[in-house]
């Protein structure tokens, strides 16, 4: 009795953080559209000062929320292939990410970013569309199954790490985050933030360093019980660490320049990111470990959300275009729209014959 309530606290609390990490998705492609960012397939530069708050709010959910689906990612991928076996285990993540890659680039992204041809007056939409040919936001998936294959040939290659509970101890954690900013700030020497690759489209690749540790460091904390094992303290010194770090490193990052400014952003974005995992996973595991018919409805739709997401708030951005307000204030607006509707749309969508067998 005591393994299955932990389990199912265990499981319940992660879907709920994927439920919130997915409506911060949703939220941070709003902010992009009406912000300075102008990196989504529909955007209205802001016009106010209003428009740094909203870069802000994408400034520091890209510190950490894409490292948090990649280490809940890991976290689920020794027990899928322990459960599976190499071969089913592949074949099911080419089924589960492979697929809705494909709609999204064939099916979903014609109808999102027609509104680039508006800068390229007289070119074939064939011929916009195969130049400007990348996953969208499905370069989660692209990148996942990447990760999942190495992981399948890892495990084909030596025994799997022994299951036992090991605390984890601060040592490991300001050691974690000391490394993966010194590998970040090197990493960005020959991938400086902008950089972009065509045809792959990963919109952050500076970020790669977090996103593969953060798997492995999923894969990690499955098999040492990290989860169940982390004291409620570390919680509230987790989200104390993320303000602290802010503060800290983030005025001399923005006063500096050059190396000095790509180091303190390092790892600015290493300890926030850390201490924004850790803080959020113990406050959901204690606060936030039931889920009643309404969470597991958001939970169960919240991976078709983060497909379809982009035609919602592109649809969304041109139905609005006539509301003039400052930029937060048409972020609101959007975003007060956009989560229940993207809820609906995914309803709609794994509603459709054979889609719950891959969504």
């Amino acid at each position: 009795m005591t393994v299955e309530t932990s389990t199912r606290t265990r499981l319940h609390a992660i879907d709920n953080l994927r439920i919130v990490l997915t409506a911060l998705v949703v939220a941070h492609h709003v902010a992009i559209t009406y912000g300075n960012i102008p990196l989504w397939f529909y955007v209205e530069p802001a016009k106010d000062p209003s428009g740094l708050v909203l870069d802000v709010l994408a400034m520091f959910n890209q510190a950490f929320f894409m490292g948090f689906f990649f280490l809940i990612s890991g976290f689920f991928t020794p027990g899928s292939h322990d459960r599976k076996g190499t071969r089913s285990f592949v074949r099911d993540r080419l089924i589960r990410l492979g697929i809705p890659l494909l709609v999204f680039l064939v099916l979903l992204r014609p109808l999102v970013n027609f509104g680039g041809l508006a800068d390229r007056p007289g070119m074939p939409y064939w011929q916009y569309y195969l130049g400007s040919w990348d996953p969208g936001p499905m370069w989660f998936a692209e990148v996942l199954i990447v990760f999942a294959v190495a992981y399948a040939v890892w495990r084909s290659l030596r025994r799997p790490m022994e299951q036992r509970v090991a605390p984890l101890r601060f040592a490991w954690v300001a050691a974690f985050v000391l490394g993966l900013a010194a590998v970040t700030f090197l990493w960005r020497i020959p991938v400086p933030t902008g950089t972009y690759v065509p045809v792959l489209g990963l919109p952050s690749p500076q970020f790669m360093p977090q996103y593969a540790s953060m798997f492995v460091l999923g894969c990690v904390a499955f098999r040492r019980g990290w989860f169940e094992s982390l004291p409620a303290r570390a919680g509230r010194l987790g989200l104390i660490a993320a303000g602290v770090s802010s503060a800290v490193l983030l005025p001399p990052s923005f006063l500096t320049t050059g190396a000095v400014a790509e180091a303190l952003t390092a790892l600015w974005e290493s300890a926030f990111a850390v201490s924004m995992i850790i803080g959020l996973t113990v406050l959901f595991r204690e606060r936030f470990g039931g889920q009643g018919p309404r969470g597991r409805f958001l939970s169960e739709h919240a991976f078709t959300v983060y497909i379809i997401h982009p035609l919602v708030l592109v649809g969304l951005g041109w139905a609005l275009r006539w509301l003039e307000a400052a930029a937060v204030v048409k972020f609101a607006v959007m975003l007060v729209l956009a989560l229940p509707l993207c809820w609906w749309a995914a309803y709609l969508v794994r509603s459709l014959p054979g889609a719950k067998r891959v969504l």
